[in-house]
């Protein structure tokens, strides 16, 4: 178990306050320049659309998490509503919303259907944005944790990042597959910096300046089986924050619940890999990703690169989004 010494001499080595200017809000997505988003369009070969992101429902993984319920999704005009308010609704005036629904019916054959969504914004696939973790009162570059209020993030929210778009060369690092598990990593035997290098090698890939790394523990196959969301499995160990550091990349997302290991490996610090990536390196995770299919083709045809989409909703103020990533290739 490492001390928060050591925690606090990782951070000084990997933050990146003030690399891209003291404004700066959006952390190693900077890596992303014109040029890799040309190459990562290159990357597209066969015309291969995989689908990375997972149901927003009510069976979903965040149900086993009470400050996260899962989506409720209502209807809120269906087809049921249709004849009764074509009768009724014109002359029910004490009810405006039935009126002008009931005079949109009452006025030819044209019927529709509306339903809207309650749910945490992180509450399946997602990224975290730099402002959702903090420690010591300061968020990524400096900023006060205080700019964060009950009316959003003023610093370091998701939409500070939609401009970027997100997209960039995809790399897959099919950690359960290297371990020959046959449906996830286990907890109690954490992802190692070693095991992401021995990952790349053995699949005949490298990772770039700019890349956005796609770690596959199997998790998400384990739920699918079980339905179980608090069920824990391994994740990176808290030293891979240097890894990522040392070769840039731009973000990493992987397919279990907090990318990395749920066992700290600080002592008295929870998350201490969020801490460093969001709040000192200014790098996004994200989080419940579905790679079987993207990893079953990856191993078929032996190609771990491909071209990755996977823009947040820009939603104002916002310290986390959902998201529907693609990987083509």
């Amino acid at each position: 178990m490492a001390s928060m010494t050591d925690f606090r001499r990782v951070a000084d080595d990997v933050r990146n306050w003030g690399r891209w200017g003291d404004a700066d809000e959006i952390g190693t997505l900077n890596f992303i320049t014109s040029e890799k988003v040309a190459q990562a369009a290159s990357l597209v070969r066969h015309g291969k659309v995989f689908p990375l992101g997972v149901d927003f429902g009510s069976s979903g993984p965040q149900g086993a998490f009470q400050y996260r319920p899962n989506p409720m999704h209502v209807m809120t005009i269906d087809g049921g509503d249709a004849s009764t308010l074509a009768e009724y609704g014109p002359q029910w005036l004490k009810n405006p919303v039935a009126a002008q629904l009931g005079s949109y019916a009452d006025n030819g054959p044209m019927r529709f259907n509306d339903d809207m969504i309650i749910m945490p914004l992180q509450a399946a696939t997602q990224w975290d944005a730099l402002s959702h973790v903090y420690y010591e009162d300061k968020l990524y570059n400096g900023f006060p944790a205080s700019s964060v209020t009950s009316l959003g993030a003023f610093h370091c929210g998701i939409d500070k990042v939609d401009g970027r778009g997100i997209t960039s060369r995809g790399v897959l690092l099919d950690i359960a597959r290297l371990r020959g598990v046959e449906t996830f990593c286990e907890l109690g035997d954490p992802i190692t910096p070693a095991e992401l290098d021995e990952a790349a090698r053995s699949q005949g890939v490298t990772v770039e300046r700019g890349d956005i790394v796609l770690v596959r523990t199997g998790w998400w196959a384990r739920f699918l089986q079980t339905g179980d969301g608090s069920e824990p499995g391994a994740g990176l160990d808290w030293t891979c924050a240097s890894w990522l550091h040392d070769h840039e990349i731009a973000a990493i997302a992987a397919d279990n619940l907090m990318v990395e290991d749920p066992v700290s490996g600080i002592e008295g610090a929870f998350l201490p890999m969020h801490m460093l990536c969001l709040r000192d390196m200014g790098l996004m995770l994200g989080e419940y990703w579905d790679l079987n299919a993207l990893a079953a083709d990856c191993a078929a045809d032996g190609v771990y690169e491909f071209q990755l989409i996977a823009p947040p909703l820009r939603v104002t103020g916002a310290v986390g989004s959902p998201v529907n990533p693609i990987a083509i290739k």
